[in-house]
């Protein structure tokens, strides 16, 4: 899996963006994240927003407490968050309130890594990161 990732960064590497993000440079993250999982997997059906909100909403059972993305981030990723642990204030997840969010490559890689490991117990997928991305599009004030 690790390879995976530093392969995941690398290509993602090539794509430019500028330090303050916006919806556009979102969209070219989500493209680059469909276009690596057309590449692993040839029948992979494009990014879908509705997956991506299913994947946000998804509770799991860690460590005998039900969790979620949106546990911290809301049920609405255009609203600030709180951590549910630390209670430390979490800026809005969606590029359309949050023109930062998606600034760097490097940061989404290990957001999306600490977060999914933390979440799911293991790294996202192409997929699952474009379709994720391709619902905070969809979300915005």
């Amino acid at each position: 899996m690790r390879k995976l990732s530093s392969t995941l960064l690398i290509l993602l590497s090539s794509l430019s963006l500028s330090a303050q993000a916006d919806v556009a440079t979102a969209q070219k993250l989500a493209d680059k994240y469909a276009a690596i999982a057309q590449h692993i997997d040839p029948q992979s059906p494009g990014l879908s927003a509705e997956e991506g909100q299913a994947f946000f909403t998804r509770e799991l059972t860690i460590k005998g407490k039900q969790v979620a993305c949106a546990s911290c981030h809301t049920s609405n990723p255009a609203d600030s968050g709180k951590h549910i642990v630390t209670g430390k204030p979490i800026r809005p997840l969606s590029p359309v309130t949050n023109d930062k969010r998606f600034g760097s490559v490097e940061k989404v890689e290990k957001n999306f890594t600490k977060h999914c490991n933390d979440i799911i117990g293991r790294d996202c997928t192409a997929q699952e990161k474009g379709n994720f991305i391709a619902y905070l599009l969809t979300t915005g004030k």
